[in-house]
Order: C-alpha cells, then sequence, then structure tokens
C-alpha cells in the first residue's frame, strides 16, 4: 500500500493487517488423509478440486506403514489462461528437490522435512492428466522413493508365485510385455517402478498394480487402447494411460517376490533367445536412483538384495514368444 492510502484507513478507523504479505501463497483451509503405496500423506489445500484428484489416485490405497506422515501443501492460485502449463524442469540440491513448468506452477520437496510445497495454477487444474502426473503424484512419490524405498525402473509380472522383474531403458518394451503376460493370465505387479522397502530382507518389490502405461504405438498391438487420451509423463514422451481395474480379466498384486531379473532386448534381426546377462551392467543399471547421498548406502543394501537372483536376457521380435519363454522360466528356472 502507498503512504496515502495507508493514511486515508487511517482516517477512516480502518485498521490493516499485514500478518500475510501480498507475495504469499493462499492460506490452506482444507486438509485429507491419503496413503500412497501404504504410507501416510497429509495434504493441505485450498482447492477442493485438489482433494478429488488425490481421491481418484490414492483413495483405493490402504494406510500399511506406521511412518511420520509426509505432508503435502498445495496452493492453487488464480489464472486467466487455458493453456496446459510447460513440462518439468526438475533440480536437485543436497535435501531438496525443485520442479518447476512455469512462475505459477512449481514446487519444492524438502527431503529432510519429509514434506513438499507446490503452487499450481487454476489452469493446471483444467488439464487433470497433466496436474496428477507432473505435480501431484511427484509430490509424495520423491519421498517415498528415497526415505522409505528404493524404486528400480522395471515392470514386475509374476506367475504361479514366482516374480520377473523386466528391466530396460524407456522404450524398451516393459510395460508392453508385462501387459501381454497379463492378458496371458499373469498377475500385473507394475509397469515401471517397482519398489524395495530400505531396510528390509527380502526381495519384495511393491508395485503400483492399479494402472498401465503405454506408449502411442502400442495401439498396433492391442486394439483396447485405440482411441485413449495421451498423457503426460515426468519422464520420456506422452503415453497412453489406463486404469487396470477397465481390464476385467487381468489378475492385480501390489507385490511379488522377485525370482528373476531379466533385461529386455528387442533388437531385429537376432534370434529369440533368453540368456545368462552381466551382473555388473545390472548393477550399475539399477543404482540410478534419486537420493540424498546420506541414504544411498541403503539403497545400494536393497539392490543387493535382488541382484542374488539369475541375471538374464531376453532377445526377442514376437511378442507371443516372448511370453511364453518367461512361462517356462518361472516353470522350469530356466
Amino acid at each position: 500500500m502507498t503512504i496515502e492510502e495507508i493514511e486515508a484507513a487511517c482516517d477512516a478507523s480502518r485498521p490493516l493487517d499485514f500478518s500475510r504479505h501480498a507475495m504469499e501463497a493462499p492460506e490452506l483451509s482444507l486438509r485429507a488423509m491419503f496413503h500412497p503405496s501404504g504410507f501416510p500423506a497429509e495434504v493441505r489445500t485450498n482447492s477442493a478440486d485438489v482433494l478429488t484428484l488425490y481421491d481418484e489416485m490414492w483413495g483405493m490405497c490402504e494406510n500399511e506403514f506406521n511412518t511420520e506422515a509426509i505432508r503435502v501443501d498445495v496452493h492453487v492460485v488464480e489464472s486467466d489462461s487455458t493453456e496446459c502449463p510447460p513440462a518439468l524442469s526438475t533440480h536437485t540440491m543436497q535435501h531438496t528437490m525443485v520442479f518447476m513448468a512455469d512462475a505459477n506452477n512449481y514446487g519444492v520437496a524438502h527431503f529432510g522435512r519429509n514434506e513438499t510445497q507446490m503452487r499450481i495454477s487454476q489452469a493446471a487444474l483444467r488439464h487433470k492428466l497433466y496436474v496428477q502426473g507432473y505435480f501431484l503424484e511427484t509430490a509424495a512419490a520423491v519421498h517415498i522413493r528415497t526415505r522409505y524405498m528404493t524404486c528400480v525402473h522395471a515392470a514386475c509380472i509374476a506367475l504361479n508365485g514366482r516374480g520377473v522383474l523386466l528391466c530396460g531403458d524407456a522404450g524398451a518394451g516393459k510395460s508392453t510385455l508385462s501387459y501381454a503376460c497379463a492378458r496371458a493370465g499373469w498377475t500385473y505387479v507394475t509397469d515401471d517402478g517397482s519398489n524395495l522397502l530400505n531396510g528390509d530382507s527380502d526381495r519384495t518389490v511393491i508395485g503400483n498394480c492399479h494402472k498401465v502405461r503405454f506408449r502411442p504405438t502400442a495401439t498396433e498391438l492391442f486394439p483396447e487402447l485405440d482411441g485413449q487420451e495421451l498423457a503426460p509423463h515426468t519422464v520420456g514422451k506422452p503415453s497412453i494411460e489406463m486404469a487396470t481395474a477397465t481390464f476385467p480379466n487381468i489378475a492385480c498384486a501390489r507385490t511379488a517376490q522377485v525370482d528373476f531379473i531379466v533385461f529386455l532386448n528387442r533388437r531385429s534381426g537376432e534370434s529369440p533367445r533368453l540368456v545368462s546377462y552381466r551382473e555388473d551392467v545390472a548393477r550399475y543399471y539399477m543404482r540410478q536412483v534419486h537420493a540424498p547421498l546420506d541414504l544411498l548406502a541403503v539403497q545400494y543394501q536393497a539392490i543387493e538384495r535382488l541382484l542374488s537372483v539369475p541375471i538374464l536376457e531376453l532377445h526377442y521380435s514376437d511378442l507371443d514368444w516372448a511370453v511364453r519363454r518367461l512361462e517356462t522360466l518361472t516353470r522350469e528356472g530356466r
């Protein structure tokens, strides 16, 4: 306020309140508890729409772990724009992660304080898949996948109680093969992030069995995906994101014990085969985790538990052949 405006307020005996600065984000009057991956997370916001979106994402998750609640603050600000904000740029500085799309859409995750604070615009909220994929999901996931779990970039499926971890770069075919196996009677656990509990003693992975993501080209293999909306993804290109509940014949489970690690190789012109793979490469592939330095040792221990199982490489071009070969692996162990 100008001095003239303050004088006018004083002349009118009108009290002025400067307890909140004009640059501060809106107050958070709404709150709710959710349990992403079974971990408690308290969401505070000024928007009922945010709680609705979180309920869609995490409403089916139950409380499984007695840990300190992650705090997620979501400040929604006014915006005249109708355009979807750009993709995120992410930066890490010791125990802080900053992710930013533009001046009205950004967040800061404080690992030491177990909290994430975000500012998002009304424009972002108009684009549901964008705000869920880029902001709302990330807010708790960055804490769960550092403090409590180690995330391996791999799909996980299981058959007759034996779990197979499918590894590979983006576009290697993890989602496609895991979904093809699920259609063939396997249990679907996750198509991307396979999480191990830090400090545990077994090889049980926890995944998000409630959804599966495909590259747009997957419609050529699975006609049921045709016409689905593309969703942004924090890593890689936009994808088709589907709830597994829309596929009634697919069996899902949140966890599986890993018995085999399989790296996918779809290079054309090579004969189909399943062969032993290098442990050193597998170790470095899995160590590409994102965590503060003081937590890396714990995460590396979790990875070493996984590396105690057979590590293989699957060369294939025919999807049906790959499914059958993996079935043989779980049945015969080779």
